[in-house]
């Protein structure tokens, strides 16, 4: 865990044969995400090289439309992904219902997701596109609620990928953009219309050549470009990122370099100079907030069994707990081993004092470590017992709760340049060391060692070691790197790196209870022993006690001095002193610690247990360490004999002052009187404080009657809350009323475009439907006989692609049916040897929005055909009547309809379309005819095959005289059968042949 830069890399992106290597966008979306994805794809050509992967939060119960609706507006294939399938350029890859998506190499892997847990898809398979694809990873969050996609887009971020997310006042939820935002990573923030050509410019801009430059001139200008860079940094920060690994610092300026399309260092340098808000996004650049909670939980679980345990059993009490976490970043792990220290202390029924202090070089990751509140997405890092336990969700949030940020003091702290801490029990420094130079990493080292206390924890990262530290340290877990220290460094660590032949004065300092340490005599051993030894036969028998009076420390054998009553145990003096002495201590203590000055009293008396009279002195003394509080120091002096103050016998009740360790005698007051004086001075106090409680008690019974006040308003509240609750009932009740409607009309609706859809098909009738700017946006499989489209091709213009119609002006007639709304129509040709009618209609899904149009091609050929065909009979002389496989009449000519008119059936009921001529023939006006029923049997035997063909020559009677005709029945050779009945005029033959 730190803040400091990450090092970028270019992924794992090794040259394996087929292996897709280019850009692959990720475009994570949830709530109003339908919208944005179709503005963002529409701006999108064909053939831009990268793949594009959607991750979606779909529900698992329904069946996804997503693929046909981002279809129409892409020209690209829309897939969805299937388990093990491989990226591919120009293609968009669709996330299935129910389930996450990480990317493995270049094949895209599906897991289920989890039906009752919170799942975070965007995050999951954006780390792992950062992971695989490095800085060919591109991430885009668009439209949706909470904060998916957050740190997936962090990770993408640091390892040198891109990032864009859609401007949050064009969303129509911005939760999801706003989150991402909310990190300072992003490199871009724009409307879903102009994200995709903001990505052309990233992914085809190439990346500078690496050459040697032709002369020394120029890499000086490059060397002082870097160095004017690093000195803009530490003016702006104060941070000097000299100290960090040049690659690493490099490879981050180079992306921001790409991001905002700056050819060379020397113009970077210049952007930096008059841009300030550049200047700081490279700072949060080189210092990302890469962390999370627990991270590597084996570790965690191993500091937990080690480290926390072994500290929280030795504990003794007296001073409080200390952890320092440096490069805190956004909090997670100085969280986490307050969480780990917390259930120590739970486990081991003990609540020891707990200060963990956590530091990092940037306010504003200060800033949000200390608020606390983090997204959803710890819930994949926490369990659902500690995120019960220890934090509060409000929202989509989760915030710390207060027993446990309490313990945790947040700073700004550079671990290079400020003080270290000290007597820390652990120090954890996690991915921080291993961006620094190696002279840098050395120094930071040295001032975590000096931060430990003796038999302190040191925690590092999995590829952090401690170097030339090791014999000052022994691991309690190697493959973890905890590590336990041995020796203290007890001198102040310089700021600067101390020379190599410099040593280092090393003594070992007492241990700490409870930890076992090697014993080892040395000179400074000895001389402990000798001090305690001189202290124990010369210093006079002392108590050393704070300015309550209350006993800290005994120096010497205090037993004829003390007394412990029965009841409770208390280190007051006044309750440990004889009676006798009590008095006398608390005036020399309190006039010690008034005039800062030591006093000593007269010789007392104290009766002894043995029945002894022991005479003695009390003398009080002010201790003020350097920084520190005052304390008091109260020593007993035996008198043995008479000195030079006691050759007057000295008044009862007398104070001497003492200069410094001298015993003469400066002045001698009155004990009465300083007894009277403290006296006066406690009843002033003691009024005082009777005024003060007695206003107390006015502002109390005036409070009380605010609470009172407030608690009926409270109670008002608490009603019409109550009535609110009963009309949110209602509302809800009303609202799943409302939702069963429309699933219904759902269902209506869906019945309806099967319908429609059936009915397109079974109609055979080419269709296409055009937009107000003549964009495809449907047709009937029909409509691909005339026009080269197909499925894909939704949301192109229809004028580009090609057609079958002789029909110049029909963009002319979309366009003029759109403009007025009004219907065309008109019969063209097609070069396919066909005849279609064509209506033109204006079509608008909603009064307020632009007109589109539908046109249909009706395939009138065979009417035509008919027509002709009708058109060729009636132009004949002869009478012509054509007849089915039942004998009904389905085509006569004029000639027919003439003759039938004047003989006997002028409405053509029975000789006309529709009549059975048979029946005609047998029962009807035909019947009477000479020879109906010869012409009845020879129809029936033509129709049956029994005879190809049947004649019949008669003669009929009229004003103008005899007219003889020759009546032909010839059979129709097609699948309907059926006959041809002719009737020839051959009276003029017939005279010929009878002249």
């Amino acid at each position: 865990m730190s803040s400091d830069p990450k090092a970028t890399g270019e992924g794992n992106q090794a040259s394996i044969p087929g292996r897709f290597d280019g850009y692959v966008v990720a475009i994570g979306a949830s709530a109003g995400g339908l919208d944005a994805l179709e503005r963002f794809f529409q701006g999108l050509p064909t053939d831009t090289g990268a793949a594009y992967v959607v991750v979606q939060h779909l529900s698992p119960d329904h069946k996804s439309m997503m693929g046909n609706l981002l279809a129409r507006h892409t020209p690209m294939p829309v897939v969805t992904v299937e388990h093990d399938m491989r990226i591919e350029a120009n293609r968009v890859h669709l996330i299935p219902p129910a389930s996450l998506m990480t990317v493995s190499g270049d094949v895209l892997r599906l897991s289920p997701k989890n039906p009752r847990g919170l799942t975070l898809p965007i995050d999951l398979f954006f780390s792992s596109l950062a992971k695989e694809f490095g800085n060919h990873a591109i991430g885009v969050i668009l439209s949706g609620t909470g904060s998916d996609g957050t740190r997936g887009a962090v990770a993408i971020n640091d390892a040198g990928g891109f990032l864009v997310a859609q401007d949050p006042e064009t969303a129509k939820f911005d939760g999801m953009p706003r989150s991402v935002i909310a990190t300072s990573l992003v490199d871009a923030i724009l409307p879903p219309e102009e994200i995709g050509p903001r990505l052309l410019d990233h992914i085809h801009q190439r990346p500078q050549p690496k050459v040697r430059p032709p002369s020394m001139a120029m890499e000086i200008d490059r060397d002082s470009a870097h160095e004017e860079v690093m000195h803009l940094l530490q003016h702006s920060g104060g941070i000097d990122f000299r100290e960090y690994k040049p690659a690493t610092v490099m490879r981050r300026m180079e992306r921001r370099m790409q991001v905002r399309q700056t050819p060379d260092l020397l113009n970077y340098v210049r952007l930096l100079s008059a841009d300030r808000g550049e200047l700081a996004t490279l700072r949060r650049e080189l210092l990302i907030p890469v962390t999370s909670f627990f991270r590597d939980p084996d570790a965690f679980e191993v500091l937990a069994e080690t480290a926390v345990r072994t500290i929280v059993s030795d504990h003794n009490g007296n001073q409080p707990i200390r952890v320092w976490v440096p490069g805190v970043a956004t909090g997670e792990e100085a969280y986490s081993l307050a969480i780990l220290f917390a259930e120590a202390f739970e486990k081991a029924r003990r609540w020891p004092n707990f200060k963990l202090f956590a530091t990092d070089v940037e306010p504003q990751n200060i800033e949000v470590a200390g608020a606390g509140v983090f997204t959803e997405a710890i819930t994949a890092e926490i369990s659902p017992e500690r995120l019960e336990q220890f934090f509060i969700k409000r929202g989509n949030h989760f915030v710390v709760k207060t027993e446990i940020r309490q313990s945790i003091v947040f700073a700004r702290h550079n671990l290079l340049d400020d003080p270290p801490f000290t007597r820390m029990d652990l120090v954890s420094c996690r991915n921080l060391l291993i961006y620094f130079r190696p002279e840098a990493q050395e120094r930071a080292l040295r001032r975590l060692q000096y931060a430990l206390a003796p038999g302190g924890f040191l925690f590092l990262g999995p590829s952090e070691t401690i170097a030339n530290l090791h014999t000052d340290f022994t691991a309690v877990s190697s493959k973890h790197k905890i590590y336990r220290i041995l020796r203290h460094v007890a001198l102040p660590l310089d700021a600067a790196n101390p020379p190599r032949t410099r040593q280092t004065t090393i003594v070992p300092a007492p241990p700490r209870p409870g930890v076992r340490t090697r014993g080892v005599t040395t000179d400074a051993a000895a001389i402990d022993a000798a001090q305690g030894q001189l202290l124990h036969g010369y210093a006079p028998t002392s108590l050393l006690l704070n300015q309550r009076h209350d006993l800290l420390h005994v120096f010497g054998d205090v037993g004829p001095y003390l007394r412990i009553g029965e009841g409770s145990v208390s280190l007051d003096l006044s309750k440990l002193l004889p009676g006798s002495l009590v008095a006398v201590a608390k005036a020399l203590l309190y006039k010690a610690a008034r005039d800062r000055v030591p006093l000593r009293s007269d010789i007392i008396g104290l009766a002894l247990a043995d029945d002894r009279t022991e005479r003695l002195r009390l003398v009080a003394r002010p201790v003020e360490p350097p920084g520190g509080e005052l304390h008091l120091l109260l020593s007993f002096e035996p008198v043995t004999s008479y000195g030079p103050d006691d050759v007057m016998p000295p008044e009862p009740g007398t104070l001497r002052i003492i200069d410094g360790e001298t015993s003469t005698a400066i002045e001698t007051i009155s004990l009465d009187r300083e007894t009277s004086q403290r006296i006066e001075n406690l009843e002033r106090e003691l009024a005082a404080t009777r005024e003060s409680l007695q206003a107390t008690i006015e502002e109390l019974e005036t409070a009380n009657e605010e609470l009172q006040a407030t608690n009926e308003e409270l109670m008002a509240s608490n009603e019409e809350l109550q009535s609110s609750n009963e009309e949110l009932q209602s509302v809800n009740e009303e609202l799943y009323t409302v939702n069963a409607e429309n699933q219904e009309k759902i269902e209506i609706l869906n019945r309806l475009n099967a319908d429609l859809d059936s009915m397109a098909k079974a109609a055979s009738i080419a269709t296409v439907f055009v937009d107000s700017q003549l964009r495809l946006t449907r047709f009937t499989p029909e409509a691909t006989t005339l026009f080269k489209i197909r499925d894909g091709d939704l949301g192109r213009p229809i004028d580009d692609f090609t057609n079958l119609l002789q029909y110049p002006d029909f963009i002319t007639d979309l366009r003029q049916t759109i403009a007025r709304g009004e219907m065309l129509e008109h019969e063209i040709k097609a070069a396919n040897n066909r005849q279609y009618l064509v209506r033109v209609l204006p079509y608008a899904v909603r009064t307020s929005e632009p007109r589109g149009a539908v046109a249909t091609f009706v395939d009138v050929t065979t009417l035509r055909d008919v027509e002709h065909l009708q058109a060729v009979l009636d132009s004949l002389p002869e009478h012509v009547a054509v007849l089915d496989s039942k004998g009904v009449v389905t085509m006569v000519n004029s000639a027919w309809r003439d003759f039938a008119r004047l003989h006997g059936d002028p409405e053509l009921e029975e000789t006309g379309v529709g009549g059975d001529y048979l029946a005609a023939c047998e029962n009807g006006r035909l019947a009477n005819a000479p020879h109906a029923g010869e012409v009845k049997a020879g129809i029936k035997q033509v129709m049956a095959g029994e005879r190809t063909a049947f004649c019949l020559e008669y003669a009929v009677s009229s004003d103008d005289g005899t007219q003889w005709y020759l009546m032909h029945v010839a059979p129709i050779r097609h699948p309907r059968a059926g006959v041809v009945v002719s009737h020839i005029n051959i009276t003029d033959w017939t005279d010929r042949r009878h002249e």
